[in-house]
């Protein structure tokens, strides 16, 4: 029977908001990319970002135009000439590796040639706000052993040395999302080091990050922004320590596998990241974040609710997906 794709969005509420350098959101806008065969399901989910040019229409019609191509054939290996890196792709390769799982009753992490993976320890965002309202939040989350803090505005020293003060025993990374500039860079780099920073994610806009190559790096730099696929990581020798891989940029997991092993054979450092999702996002990044130096995945964990059969958390602990959610 021939594979028919669908595709839908979904708005899942965020607990409270989350609030970066270029904005606040309350809910998480997702796209849901679907693959029945008539006995079994694979889904895929995608966050389109704004940054990159996307919005959830824009997405969804990406993906449904390639609903006739699936049903005649068109299968995970062709993704990469029939979508660029992105969305739209990520939903589309993750639900065919769902798909793929669920026909065989092999994992999907088999199926790709990884070990059975193992919990994993992820970051809590702290989001971009006043000094006294992140202590107030990092506070809340002290017993959590790995904080990433928002910045990325007027004030950053202030803030990150709040943090500091009211969860002293967590280990701290930054995320400035492109909110510094080559003027303010060595102060904020200072105020990290001394906060005791044990990484910082994209200071400088991907397009004006020539800075980095010149500045002694106080405290590791990793890239976000200025890496998307493997096209783009010899470019970033010089000016960062460690990429932040995230199957959103990648265009899946497929490709995101492969950026991985690139990125580790040019000697950087891995992160793996995600957008605010639900589990569904997630539970295929968990094998990229394996062996992972920093692992940044508590998109289910900023939401008011997750879906059926989320991940299980016990803290900053993420445990592997179960097969009813993916895999």
């Amino acid at each position: 029977m021939p594979i028919r794709l669908s595709v839908t969005a979904e708005r899942w509420p965020i607990a409270g908001s989350f609030t970066i350098s270029r904005g606040a959101k309350t809910e998480a806008e997702v796209v849901v990319a679907t693959l029945a065969d008539g006995e079994h399901v694979g889904r895929g989910e995608c966050v389109p970002y704004a940054r990159y040019g996307e919005t959830v229409d824009g997405v969804i019609a990406a993906i449904a135009r390639l609903a006739p191509a699936v049903a005649n054939g068109l299968d995970r290996n062709d993704l990469a000439a029939s979508l660029p890196a992105g969305a739209a792709r990520n939903a589309l390769d993750c639900a065919f590796w769902d798909l793929a799982a669920k026909r065989s009753g092999t994992p999907a992490h088999v199926l790709a040639g990884l070990p059975q993976p193992n919990p994993l320890v992820t970051a809590y965002t702290i989001s971009l706000a006043a000094p006294e309202i992140m202590a107030d939040a990092a506070a809340a989350a002290a017993a959590r052993p790995l904080l990433k803090v928002k910045l990325g505005g007027p004030g950053d020293p202030a803030r990150i040395a709040a943090v500091r003060t009211a969860a002293p025993d967590s280990a701290l990374i930054v995320d400035a999302n492109e909110g510094w500039t080559a003027a303010n860079l060595m102060d904020n780099l200072a105020a990290c080091a001394e906060a005791g920073v044990r990484l910082i994610e994209q200071p400088l806009p991907a397009r004006d990050d020539a800075a980095l190559a010149s500045c002694p790096h106080a405290v590791p730099i990793c890239a976000d922004e200025s890496v998307h696929d493997r096209a783009s990581l010899a470019g970033l020798r010089g000016r960062y320590d460690a990429v932040n891989i995230k199957l959103d940029k990648t265009g899946g997991l497929t490709e995101a596998l492969a950026v991985a092993a690139a990125a580790r054979s040019l000697g950087f450092d891995l992160m793996v990241g995600c957008m605010v999702s639900t589990s569904l996002a997630i539970a295929p990044a968990l094998l990229v974040a394996q062996g992972a130096r920093y692992v940044d995945l508590d998109g289910p964990l900023l939401l008011a609710r997750d879906r059926p059969d989320g991940l299980r958390f016990d803290g900053s602990i993420v445990h592997p997906a179960s097969p009813a959610l993916w895999g």
